[in-house]
């Protein structure tokens, strides 16, 4: 999904702490290429203002009183709501269970509280394809076979497991940006299709699964071990990169070092 560069992104906050949710408005009514809707308390009146305005992006607590981000997520999936919005999860758990959770019910990323707002903005401008990630442009020619074993002692290092489906996705993609690199700057048309055509699978399911297998990573604590990688400090636990940007870095640093 692509956004003209003259349109504003029409955004809700849906968040129960007052100075927070009056926090991230102040920040976002300062972007020229946002339109803060509102703010509300709960799921329930989230829902109504959903209706009403028709948000392009929800920022969603999960853990609200009345109504949470759980039950607000589930209606979004039925046939209640004419456009269905975009949700980035916000919540102070870290739990694995309660992230795989909000994924599956269509939560593109979730962000563990305290976050920075402006990664919280990148992830915004992430969803509607409004940022460029930049990639090394000139492929290395590397083995195919010398390619899995390289991004397989990655993933093993990362704390990223063998057994879930974003495993098999990701370094399917991480070997597709390796030998094309400008394909990670048309992930949700030409990357994601890809290897959902290989798989047997769609698009939305691949991204989601890539995703879940980032946050997975993250909340196994293995942070020190994926900067280790990259041989300098690159995230925090709190600062989770976007498919996309996990993606150019393994692709980046692969051919970096078959050229060196």
């Amino acid at each position: 999904m692509c956004f003209k560069l003259a349109e504003k992104l029409k955004l809700l906050i849906v968040e129960d702490n007052p100075t927070l949710a009056e926090s991230i408005q102040s920040y976002f009514e300062r972007k020229e290429n946002i339109k803060v809707l509102g703010i509300a308390e709960n799921g329930m009146v989230g829902a109504e203002m959903i209706k009403t305005f028709e948000p392009d992006v929800v920022l969603m607590d999960i853990i609200m009183p009345q109504s949470d981000g759980f039950s607000l997520l589930e209606r979004i999936n039925t046939s209640e709501f004419e456009k269905k919005p975009q949700v980035i999860a916000l919540s102070a758990l870290g739990n694995e269970n309660i992230v795989r959770q909000a994924c599956d019910l269509g939560a593109r990323y979730y962000m563990i509280k305290p976050f920075d707002m402006e990664t919280l903005y990148k992830r915004v401008l992430d969803l509607f394809s409004m940022r460029n990630i930049k990639v090394a442009q000139v492929p290395a020619p590397i083995r195919s076979k010398s390619l899995d074993e390289k991004i397989t002692s990655i993933f093993l290092v990362v704390g990223i497991p063998a057994h879930i489906k974003g495993y098999q996705f990701l370094r399917e993609a991480i070997k597709l940006v390796v030998k094309e690199p400008t394909t990670i700057n048309s992930i949700t048309k030409r990357l994601y299709p890809g290897i959902a055509t290989i798989f047997d699978t769609s698009s939305s399911k691949v991204e989601r699964a890539i995703r879940h297998a980032i946050e997975v990573a993250w909340t196994r604590g293995k942070i020190e071990n994926i900067n280790g990688i990259f041989g300098y400090t690159i995230y925090t636990k709190n600062d989770k990169p976007t498919n996309g940007e996990f993606i150019a870095l393994v692709a980046d640093k692969l051919i970096m070092e078959e050229s060196a």
